[in-house]
């Protein structure tokens, strides 16, 4: 029986929000907790679209402090950052010589690129760069370089491991069996998380409610909530409400069984249940924004965590590597 490897990549987008939390972060550090997992921090991934060092950087150290304020279990991840596993970059390299093309131009990442150039009129290629192109290669080599078993990821994110799968079979076919077959394990849909106004939540919309901000940033984004006109003696539909639609995601049972009927009954009005929100959300947060606070104010303890991560995931990539670069090269 072959051995279990789970693998995940965080991509490092910047200061996160509740959404984040809510339909990506959550899932990881639950599963993390229950299995060894290599997880690393896709800082090479964003190059294709943002080209800015300083940036970049920023970014990668706050996803990286952010999962682990939030709980990500250090005693079972090996948490790293794709750039400092320079093996990934050299065997994406390799395994681009068995990838056909015609599997890059079905990339949805592509697609949906060249599918926006031509509604607005533009080359088809427009503003597509290499890094964009082959981004599924990459990927590949992320999920390949370690053996990687079990990816689990969103709905969305199929692709890339069906992807994966693929240039390992012709990989495979060409040099003998090289690599596993890894297999997705698609994550519980949780949908998109509303916004304080009922969109989706977006920072383009500024309807985000901030996952590290301080309790008076915080407060004034819920107390901002968009309701209906209600008065607080009317009854009101808590499964209408962005109120109730947060609650549900922090309280416990019968917290919101007790929730629920104070909507129902009526006597209660918005702003009030706009309080016992924020006492709710801030009461999860508090610990979790102390020590996203105390590792952003010493980025030295990421970049060891970080480092001491690289170090402990090099060895399954450079022995893989080096299994490739044998079949390939002799």
């Amino acid at each position: 029986m072959k051995k279990e490897v789970i693998l995940t990549g965080i991509k490092p987008t910047g200061d996160l929000h509740i959404g984040n939390y809510l339909g990506a972060m959550q899932q990881m550090i639950d599963f993390s907790k229950t299995r060894e997992t290599f997880a690393f921090l896709a800082d090479t991934h964003t190059l294709n679209f943002l080209q800015d060092a300083r940036q970049v950087y920023d970014n990668t150290i706050k996803a990286t402090a952010a999962y682990i304020a939030m709980g990500l279990d250090m005693e079972k991840t090996i948490l790293f950052r794709q750039s400092d596993v320079p093996e990934v970059l050299e065997l994406s390299t390799l395994l681009m010589n068995v990838t056909p093309k015609g599997l890059m131009n079905r990339a949805h990442s592509y697609k949906d690129k060249v599918a926006k150039n031509e509604a607005d009129g533009r080359d088809k290629d427009d503003g597509v760069n290499m890094g964009l192109y082959t981004y599924p290669v990459l990927m590949a080599a992320d999920i390949l370089i370690y053996d990687s078993t079990i990816v689990p990821i969103g709905a969305d994110q199929k692709q890339h491991v069906e992807f994966a799968r693929d240039i390992a079979g012709y990989f495979n076919n060409v040099y003998g069996e090289m690599f596993v077959m890894p297999e997705p394990l698609i994550k519980e849909d949780v949908g998109l998380i509303k916004g304080t106004d009922g969109r989706k939540m977006s920072k383009s919309y500024g309807n985000t409610l901030p996952l590290f901000g301080d309790e008076s940033e915080l407060r004034k984004k819920i107390m901002g909530i968009v309701t209906d006109s209600a008065s607080p003696e009317d009854k009101k539909n808590p499964d209408e409400s962005t109120i109730f639609y947060y609650y549900k995601y922090f309280a416990t049972a019968d917290e919101i069984t007790a929730f629920r009927a104070k909507f129902e009954n009526g006597g209660t009005g918005y702003g009030d249940l706009k309080k016992e929100l924020f006492e709710k959300i801030n009461s999860f947060l508090t610990a979790p924004r102390e020590i996203y606070n105390d590792l952003m104010a010493n980025p030295e303890k990421i970049e060891k965590i970080l480092a001491d991560g690289a170090v402990r995931a090099r060895p399954t990539a450079a022995a893989k590597l080096a299994a490739v670069k044998k079949a390939m090269l002799g």
